[in-house]
């Protein structure tokens, strides 16, 4: 990081850098520059360590990010702040106009249309909320405890994830340890000024220490927890990220579960229960983008992972006005969202590390629960075809690569085959995958080589402490020869051992004009849910809301 801030103001000291900036109509003094990792892309770049920075106007707006100086990049070294090359190939592209670039509600203009507003809502909990946080890190709440720690690299850390078993009252593993190992942000222009903006967003910048301090009653409800960051600054100083991470009871007015007979049975029975969840919160801003992460836990098992994508498209400057300049046979790489502004076509890959200890970690495997049709025998029933559920066990890494098929159906387990149900079955947990985009570059283009992590959405390795990042341990300028597809393709046993599970969740983001000049949150979810692990249904015992539980709110007299 410190690395980056001095990146942003060396430029500064070649006049040659200067001199291009004021040819371009734009004063010093408006000038916001940010570094952009390089990737890796040949022997060029090797034996010294370089950055790309790329500037914007400030002038009239906060938001920069809308105002790019095109075309013009700065290759810099890093150990010696010196610029080492200026390509300026976008002389003729206009700096973006600020009109309407401001997302400030303080700034937004008085004669812009606003939507009626909305009444408060709030949630109470009159005896105060149902979790505790021990030693200011043990979360224990409802039928759940885990341990809480947030990291520099990977944000928020979820560690020794017990749940209670409503039988026995013995609390049970289910994971020992999940976070976000690495983001893959590539943007799809090929061209000289685009090409290399491929970011590993925890490897190379550090997906905790872009933590911002949320925002009370707005990130996060009235009634959350706020946990600090303590991190350290490279030369070892001690700092801390206030409010890093929220924790909160949600009840959105979703069912637990419900059941009401029909008039059909003449039995008057319904019964429903409300589902109220805890919610892990963080968000981290990544220079213009804002990635919001939840860890969500529900009283009947599950864990919902989920990611939410906001903030500032990274944009391209462009001589169009509109889109009847363009030329037919023109491409863009991307969608003209205002005047002189495109939004860059781009993907988004968040890939989690989830060490599995389903009951135990030493006899944990990888089933692929895989539905097939099947057709009926002549005369055998008035159905032609019915569907198979067909299980097997992954005997070693390759088994487990798994690309998600639409019309190729399974279930993905872990499971533990030394702990069975009361009727025999192995008790486990099952991947319940969402948000789905693949990758779609070459396998031999230089970033998708070095995020070989997103070939697969689903692998499973056997537990080893030195791989723990997917893009490995030292991402800047890798080649990609320390990934977890490198690691998998060691094809090692992975039946009834320690092993982690990893998933991807992707998304393709083609930008649209809602998305200026800041774009509504965005988000995708996975689920890591108990199969066979609980002897039936473990929420039974959850009582119904009733009113007298709940504070009656009567209308304040007028003054």
């Amino acid at each position: 990081m410190e690395d980056m801030i001095t990146a942003t103001s060396a430029p500064l000291a070649n006049s040659d850098f200067n001199h291009t900036i004021v040819q371009r109509g734009v004063d010093l003094a408006d000038l916001a520059c940010l570094p952009i990792s390089t990737g890796w892309f040949g022997k060029v770049e090797e034996k010294r360590r370089v950055i790309k920075v790329q500037c914007y106007s400030s002038k009239d707006t906060i938001n920069f990010y809308m105002r790019p100086i095109e075309g013009l990049t700065v290759l810099l070294d890093l150990d010696t702040q010196q610029v080492i090359e200026i390509i300026d190939e976008g002389k003729s592209i206009p700096i973006p106009k600020a009109a309407n670039t401001n997302y400030r509600f303080s700034r937004i203009k008085k004669n812009t249309q606003k939507t009626n507003l909305l009444k408060p809502i709030s949630i109470e909990q009159p005896n105060g909320p149902s979790f505790t946080i021990e030693n200011n890190h043990l979360v224990k709440w409802a039928n759940w405890e885990f341990h809480l720690k947030p990291d520099p690299r990977a944000g928020v850390i979820i560690s020794r994830a017990m749940v209670q078993d409503p039988d026995t009252g013995k609390m049970r593993n289910v994971m020992y340890k999940g976070f976000t190992s690495e983001l893959f942000v590539p943007y799809m222009d090929p061209s000289d000024a685009w090409y290399f903006k491929t970011y590993m967003d925890a490897g190379e910048y550090g997906f905790g220490l872009q933590a911002m301090p949320l925002d009370p009653l707005n990130d996060c409800p009235g009634n959350a927890y706020y946990m600090d960051g303590v991190f350290v600054a490279a030369d070892g100083t001690p700092y801390v990220r206030s409010k890093m991470i929220c924790v909160f009871e949600r009840y959105a007015g979703d069912i637990g579960w419900r059941h009401a007979e029909c008039p059909i049975t003449g039995l008057p029975i319904r019964e429903v229960r409300p589902k109220v969840t805890l919610v892990v919160r963080m968000a981290a801003s990544v220079s213009n983008y804002d990635n919001i992460v939840d860890w969500e836990f529900q009283t009947d098992g599950l864990i919902r992972p989920k990611v939410g994508l906001s903030g500032i498209l990274m944009v391209k400057g462009s001589p169009y006005v509109n889109m009847n300049q363009v030329n037919q046979n023109e491409y863009l790489y991307g969608t003209l969202l205002s005047e002189n502004i495109i939004g860059v076509i781009h993907d988004h890959y968040v890939t989690f590390h989830l060490d599995m200890d389903i009951d135990g970690p030493s006899n944990n495997s990888f089933m692929k629960v895989n539905l097939q049709k099947e057709m009926t025998s002549p005369g055998e029933s008035p159905r032609r075809s019915y569907l198979k559920a067909v299980r097997n066990v992954a005997k070693t890494e390759k088994d487990a690569q798994i690309k998600l098929k639409l019309y190729d159906p399974s279930e993905f387990h872990v499971i533990n085959s030394n702990k069975k149900s009361r009727v025999g079955n192995p008790v486990g947990y099952k991947v319940v995958p969402g948000g789905t985009a693949a990758s779609l570059l070459d396998y031999d283009d230089p970033p998708q080589k070095r995020a070989a992590f997103t070939n697969n959405q689903i692998w499973v390795t056997p537990y080893n402490e030195s791989e723990q990042w997917a893009a490995g341990l030292f991402v800047y300028q890798s080649q990609g020869d320390d990934t977890l597809a490198v690691w998998s393709d060691r094809d090692r046993a992975i039946e009834n051992i320690d092993i982690v599970l990893w998933y991807t969740l992707g998304f393709h983001h083609i930008p649209c004009q809602e998305d200026f000049p800041i774009m509504p949150t965005v988000s995708s979810r996975f689920e890591i849910k108990p199969v066979n692990f609980f002897e039936s249904n473990p929420i039974l015992n959850i009582p119904p809301n009733s009113p007298k539980d709940l504070p009656i709110c009567k209308a304040a007299a007028s003054a």
